[in-house]
């Protein structure tokens, strides 16, 4: 049954991109972050706060999202838990985005990461049942979603506008799917892959987003 699951998930995911690793990049005692090259990433201390907190909102999306796969295959008690804590990073993603875009767009991308984490749900219990109709049913959902989040992303920033930008967002479902599946099959060393690539992967992303900011509203961060 899997290996049709795996088939979809090849159609639904037929991108590739090359993350860089977080250990790449040190802060400087200038409040500057370097890569292992020496080039400047960030130059000033507004634009080096918004990049680690981006980057920790974005790492806490993938950290609470491997919870809550760990304990909804496992049955464990806390699952409804990292739930709630997981649907609340949501909320938190989106406050970030309304200190630049306003409140209507803060809520709307939180509601669209709230179905993004919803129908990862779905996937996860389709997987754990064997429920092949509802895993095709859930995945193309969530397909879908990614679409929806990729085109609000580049409807309020052009920098985040283009292929690049899906690309991402659809690369980062793959890592989770490929958690999930992992897991399912108790392939410990794939799942183990799964998840630093994406992390990796996340890392890459909200840099992807800190520089579109930056790039957009440069007043905002000027020395």
């Amino acid at each position: 049954m899997f290996i049709k699951s795996l088939a979809l998930m090849g159609v639904l995911f037929l991108f590739g991109v090359v993350a860089s690793s977080h250990s790449s990049y040190a802060q400087t005692t200038e409040g500057q972050m370097m890569d292992k090259a020496g080039n400047t990433i960030c130059s000033t201390k507004a634009d080096l706060e918004l990049r680690l907190a981006m980057r920790k909102i974005w790492e806490e999306h993938i950290v609470y999202t491997r919870n809550y796969i760990i304990s909804a295959l496992a049955g464990l008690e806390d699952k409804d838990a990292i739930a709630q804590r997981l649907l609340r990073n949501q909320d938190d993603t989106g406050d970030i985005i309304k200190t630049y875009y306003g409140q209507e767009a803060g809520n709307k991308l939180a509601l669209l990461l709230r179905d993004h984490i919803m129908i990862a749900s779905d996937v996860v219990q389709a997987a754990k049942t064997d429920n092949n109709p509802e895993l095709v049913k859930a995945q193309i959902k969530w397909s879908a979603n990614t679409d929806d989040i990729s085109a609000f992303l580049g409807s309020i920033n052009p920098y985040w506008a283009g292929n690049d930008m899906k690309v991402m967002l659809h690369k980062h479902l793959e890592y989770v799917a490929g958690e999930i599946f992992s897991r399912v099959k108790k392939d410990w060393v794939s799942d183990i892959n799964a998840y630093d690539k994406g992390h990796r992967h996340m890392l890459m992303l909200s840099d992807i987003l800190t520089d579109g900011i930056v790039k957009q509203f440069p007043d905002k961060f000027k020395e």
